[in-house]
């Protein structure tokens, strides 16, 4: 994939934090992660995520990866 080109993957971490009732600064102080960093995860601008982090966020919002994230088609 070239470089410029957009990704399909879409996160869906506004909807969690909305259901859960729980800010992104919550979110990122109980995985501890910087607010900055879920930010650009949430506005879908991230190009990647490690695997440490989506366990945290993963086992927070008590969710699967797929809830987290879906592909565009």
């Amino acid at each position: 994939m070239p470089p410029d080109a957009g990704h399909r993957v879409v996160c869906h971490l506004d909807k969690l934090l909305e259901s859960r009732g729980l800010t992104l600064t919550e979110l990122a102080e109980r995985v501890g992660v910087t607010v900055v960093n879920l930010s650009v995860l949430k506005n879908n601008r991230a190009r990647a995520i490690r695997f440490s982090t989506l366990t945290a966020i993963c086992e927070e919002l008590r969710c699967q990866p797929g809830h987290l994230f879906s592909t565009q088609v």
